[in-house]
C-alpha cells in the first residue's frame, strides 16, 4: 500500500483582475492623522500622481456584512490625493484576506539601493531628472544625489545592504572607505540593525588611516578625545567579532530555537508537568514560559 500524500488546493491572497470602484465605496480601516497632508511624504505620493499617475493600485477586501463597500487595507495616502485631486474612482486591487495588519506585515518597503535603481533604469529610458525629481517631490541636486549614490562602493557592500533602510548618506559616508572596510561596515550596521547616519560616522572615525581612500583623512568627531577614540576602535572590533560568530552559527541557533520552543509550547500544555514545575521548579517555569512567549525567533523587519 503505497502512502498518497493530500494534495490542499492553494488560496490566492487576491484575485485575478483588478476591478475600478467609486472612491465613496471604500471604507478606510485607519484614520489619518490632521498633520499628514504637511508631510513629506504625503507630498511626495500626491507629486507622483500628478506627474505619472497612480503606480500602485490600493489594496481592498470585500465587506461581507455590507455588499458593495470595499474595506480599505493599503492605500490610504493615495486615496485620500486622488479624493483632492476631483478624482471619483480608483482602479484597485481585491485581497482575499480582510486584515490590514496582516498584509501590511508584508509589505517590503523601498530601500535606498532600490530607490536609485529605479531612477537610473528611468533615466537610461530617457526620463529627465527634472521630471524625476517632480514625481518623487525633491530637488533635482536630490536626484543626481541618488544616481552617484553608490560610486565607489563595492559590490559586495552594496549587497549586504541592497534591501536595507539605509540612508544615502551612510553611502556617501562609505565612499570614504577602501572596499574592505566598506564591507566591514556593512557587516557591523546589518549586525547591529543600526542604519543611522550617527553610527556609520562612528565606524568612519574608527577607521584607521590604512582603511581610507587615498587623500581622505580619518573623520574627526567634535569633543572626542584621542584615547576615547581609541577605546571605541577597540569596542568595534570586538563588535566585528562578535558580528562574524554569530552569523557563522545564526542559521543553525535559530533552527534549534525554533524547535525548542514548539517543545517546550507543547510540554506546557501539559497541565501534569506545569503543576510539577509549580511545585518543584517554579524558576524554570518561568524560563520555558518567556521562551514560548517570544512572538518570534528573528528580529522585527527580518521575519516578514
Amino acid at each position: 500500500m503505497s502512502d498518497i500524500v493530500p494534495v490542499h488546493p492553494l488560496t490566492l491572497a487576491f484575485e485575478t483582475e483588478l476591478v475600478t470602484l467609486p472612491l465613496a465605496s471604500l471604507l478606510p480601516v485607519k484614520s489619518l492623522r490632521p498633520t499628514m497632508k504637511a508631510s513629506q511624504k504625503y507630498l511626495q505620493i500626491a507629486a507622483s500622481i500628478r506627474e505619472i499617475g497612480l503606480v500602485e493600485p490600493p489594496v481592498v477586501a470585500r465587506d461581507s456584512r455590507m455588499p458593495g463597500v470595499y474595506l480599505l487595507l493599503d492605500g490610504h495616502l493615495r486615496v485620500e490625493v486622488l479624493k483632492e485631486l476631483g478624482q471619483s474612482e480608483v482602479e484597485c486591487l481585491v485581497s482575499t484576506d480582510d486584515e490590514a495588519f496582516t498584509y501590511n506585515r508584508r509589505i517590503n518597503r523601498l530601500s535606498a539601493v532600490q530607490e536609485r535603481a529605479m531612477i537610473v533604469r528611468a533615466m537610461d529610458r530617457g526620463v529627465p531628472a527634472e521630471r524625476i525629481a517632480t514625481a518623487l517631490c525633491i530637488h533635482p541636486v536630490s536626484v543626481q544625489r541618488r544616481v552617484r549614490m553608490l560610486d565607489g562602493i563595492c559590490d559586495e557592500a552594496v549587497s549586504l545592504l541592497k534591501d536595507k533602510p539605509c540612508p544615502i548618506a551612510v553611502f556617501e559616508l562609505m565612499q570614504k572607505m577602501r572596499p574592505l572596510r566598506q564591507i566591514e561596515a556593512a557587516e557591523l550596521l546589518v549586525g547591529a540593525h543600526n542604519y543611522s547616519v550617527n553610527y556609520a560616522s562612528a565606524i568612519l572615525a574608527t577607521t584607521p588611516q590604512s582603511g581610507l581612500v587615498d587623500g581622505n583623512e580619518r573623520k574627526k568627531v567634535k569633543g572626542v578625545t584621542p584615547e576615547t577614540l581609541a577605546r571605541m576602535e577597540r569596542e568595534l572590533a570586538k563588535l566585528q567579532e562578535s558580528v562574524t560568530a554569530v552569523q557563522e552559527t545564526f542559521g543553525r541557533d535559530t533552527l534549534e530555537l525554533t524547535v525548542v520552543r514548539g517543545y517546550l509550547a507543547k510540554l506546557l500544555s501539559n497541565g501534569r508537568v506545569v503543576r510539577y514545575l509549580v511545585q518543584h521548579r517554579p524558576e524554570f517555569l518561568d524560563e520555558f514560559q518567556a521562551i514560548t512567549d517570544a512572538k518570534a525567533v528573528l528580529p522585527v523587519g527580518e521575519a516578514a
